[in-house]
């Protein structure tokens, strides 16, 4: 039986190509706002800081609603003009997370990685 990656936690602003989270087919969980949802094509955009990413949720049975909170895990996908889209396996809404605290409790979790 295969195994599910759980998903590398990444900050969107870190999804650049020179990234090495920026791999096709890579498990990643991300979280960021909902900005914008086409019904028809199941494609969100969520946003967080200066960055955005689309997520394909056509297979999660999950009500989105423009501005709240979302986190999503996946595997990214990468087109051929270098355009990234995680087609997401799991979603949840975070609404009442502060994403502030979020972004520094994720670097004090790779700081004691990187020390062990």
């Amino acid at each position: 039986m295969a195994t599910i990656a759980s998903g590398a936690l990444v900050n969107l602003e870190e999804l650049v190509p020179s990234s090495q989270h920026f791999k096709h087919g890579i498990s990643l969980r991300v979280t960021g706002k909902l900005q914008d949802y086409d019904v028809e094509t199941a494609v969100a955009v969520i946003v967080d800081r200066n960055a955005s990413l689309k997520v394909d949720t056509q297979h999660l049975n999950i009500s989105l609603r423009i501005g709240s909170t979302f986190q999503f895990i996946g595997e990214l996908l990468l087109e051929p003009d270098n355009e990234a889209i995680l087609k997401a396996r799991v979603g949840r809404n975070m609404d009442g997370i502060d994403l502030n605290l979020y972004r520094q409790s994720l670097q004090l979790l790779r700081d004691f990685q990187a020390g062990r």
